[in-house]
């Protein structure tokens, strides 16, 4: 029977800090098991004794290795935790304000009132985003939504634990609220700005359902943000799944727009400056924008029988297949499981259901990477027929939870973020 280690035992036999020990599990270099009690981490001995022997393992190219000590989320080869608990069981049990403040506080509990902003940051965020042009994408909306809401906060560098939370609670909510409404025509209709994806089987009307017209202050956040990005109503079915998609993002350890918007909060940014660093980065196409990619990817496709000529022009131009394959989850998202798990069950006879399909079987006789969550979301979107851009817009609003949750770990911690460069550059000159 093997011998196993303590984590502090494994980090001193390999001349690390723990937190660099934790990274190695999250590349996949080491594996991790737990002790009898669930809660201590346990390693194998001969493993990490392998390890020592050859040195610590060298990063792949292109990819920076910055470790920061958190509490909040873990990540493994294929699973995910919240504060200990598995995001993909939260994801069908719990509402994302629930899973927010489980980020924030540690605490699981429902929220005490409801998310609302204060009407003069309504009505900053509105009249700004109104200013944009039209088709302007979501994202690109709250990017401007933000700031303009700050600004009409005085108490915004109040960087106490219960301020932060409060400012939390309502930015996200003046983000979603600030949205211009998509209800300019019936329900269950498809209006101004929809993708036209088609919903068959999909959208119901009448009780349990919720669409243009029934959101508001006392509602949940992703019936907000759905009356925001659809102009049809939601069956309870495909809700859940648009909850559930809100709770899988909102935080995924130390992504770019999270390393982003940590450094920020380390100097003492306030929470709507900390936002808006991580909505900055999280638009990247190699982050929460890839999910327009894939948008456009399904989008391109006339029905299922033309994916396989969508996917072969794609890799003729020598380009990656969007929203499939993860640096992390080599063996696949689970995430991306839980959700288009959820999607199926909500719309199995939907038009963009079936391309999405279509588009994991190709993948898939190609032997390439499995679908990741950026799939996952823009096949919610494109099955609701959401505007474009729409599955951003979910990725932004959900990730602005796990922003203010390492916002508030950094406003605790010594000071500023400052990771160092390795110069590469000309050496130095002797002369002037």
């Amino acid at each position: 029977m093997a011998d196993f280690l303590s984590a502090a035992e494994a980090a001193r036999r390999l001349g690390v800090k723990p937190a660099t020990l934790y990274a190695y599990v999250s590349r996949g270099v080491l594996s991790r098991g737990k002790a009898a009690d669930g809660r201590a981490s346990l390693f194998n001995a001969d493993e990490v004794e392998r390890l020592a022997r050859r040195g610590r393992p060298r990063r792949p190219p292109g990819v920076a290795d910055i470790t920061v000590e958190s509490a909040i989320t873990e990540i493994t080869g294929d699973s995910l935790r919240f504060r200990g608990l598995d995001a993909t069981r939260l994801a069908v049990s719990r509402t994302f304000e629930e899973v927010a403040e489980l980020l924030w506080t540690g605490e699981l509990r429902s929220a005490r009132e409801p998310w609302q902003a204060r009407p003069a940051a309504l009505a900053a965020g509105r009249a700004a985003q109104a200013a944009l042009p039209a088709g302007t994408l979501p994202l690109e909306r709250l990017q401007v939504i933000v700031p303009a809401m700050a600004a009409t906060d005085p108490l915004r560098l109040q960087l106490d634990p219960a301020a932060v939370l409060a400012a939390g609670r309502s930015i996200i909510a003046g983000m979603v609220d600030c949205l211009p409404s998509t209800a300019t025509s019936g329900p269950g209709t498809s209006g101004p700005g929809t993708s036209g994806a088609g919903t068959s089987g999909a959208g119901t009307s009448g009780p349990g359902t919720s669409g243009p017209g029934t959101s508001g202050p006392g509602q949940p956040v992703a019936e907000r943000l759905w009356s925001r990005l659809c102009d049809r109503r939601a069956s309870p079915a495909l809700m859940h799944a648009m909850s559930a998609a809100l709770v899988l993002l909102a935080d995924h350890e130390l992504a770019a727009s999270t390393l982003a918007a940590r450094a920020a909060a380390s100097v003492r940014a306030d929470p709507y400056a900390v936002v808006g660093t991580g909505l900055g980065a999280v638009s990247g196409a190699l982050h929460g924008g890839a999910s327009l990619g894939a948008e456009t990817l399904m989008a391109a496709a006339s029905g299922p029988d033309d994916v396989p000529r969508v996917v072969a022009e794609l890799l003729r131009r020598g380009e990656k297949v969007p929203g499939f394959g993860h640096f992390v989850y080599r063996g696949g998202d689970p995430r991306a499981v839980v959700l288009l798990d959820l999607v199926r069950r909500a719309a199995p006879k939907s038009g963009p259901l079936a391309v999405a399909d279509a588009l994991v079987a190709e993948i898939r006789q190609k032997s390439l990477p499995e679908p990741n969550i950026d799939f996952a979301i823009a096949t919610l979107a494109r099955v609701a027929g959401m505007v474009r851009g729409g599955a951003e817009a979910i990725f932004a609003v959900a990730r602005t939870a796990g922003w203010i949750a390492h916002a508030l770990e950094a406003y605790a911690g010594p000071g500023p973020l400052r990771p160092r460069a390795i110069y590469t550059g000309k050496p130095a000159a002797d002369g002037p």
